[in-house]
């Protein structure tokens, strides 16, 4: 039988954590979701100012990224490259900010961060990571 990485509450209080400092340092107001590598939700905060539409897109990044097994970036490069049957694609979150958590070669989990510029989103999801990584 094989055994799969997951993240634990400790990981995800971590990611949180990093991924808000990242963005506080950068004076960004964004939400920033956490999940399981099956795009449940494990975790979200919304900082201060971030719109109320953050929350919602953050997660649905966190979402594409588990789901696809990749960064979200792949996704919205794909349609921005005109593969435009990909926006009937049966998920939302296909814009950059979703980012997997890797370990051992497997989706643990993903992050999720709206609410700035795609690559202040991205940004800010690596930062999050990078605090496991």
């Amino acid at each position: 039988m094989q055994t799969k990485p997951f993240l634990t509450l400790t990981d995800v209080n971590a990611i949180l954590d990093a991924a808000q400092r990242e963005a506080e340092t950068n004076g960004w107001a964004v939400t920033i979701a956490v999940a399981d590598d099956g795009g449940h939700l494990l975790g979200l905060r919304r900082l201060d100012g971030a719109a109320p539409m953050t929350p919602s897109i953050a997660s649905e990044k966190a979402r594409a990224a588990a789901l696809g097994r990749k960064n979200t970036q792949v996704f919205e490069e794909m349609i921005n490259g005109g593969r435009n049957a990909f926006l009937s694609a049966p998920m939302d979150g296909l814009m950059s900010g979703g980012v997997p958590v890797m370990a051992n070669g497997q989706v643990a989990g993903t992050v999720g961060v709206s609410g700035v510029k795609p690559d202040q989103d991205v940004q800010v999801a690596e930062a999050g990571v990078a605090a496991i990584g």
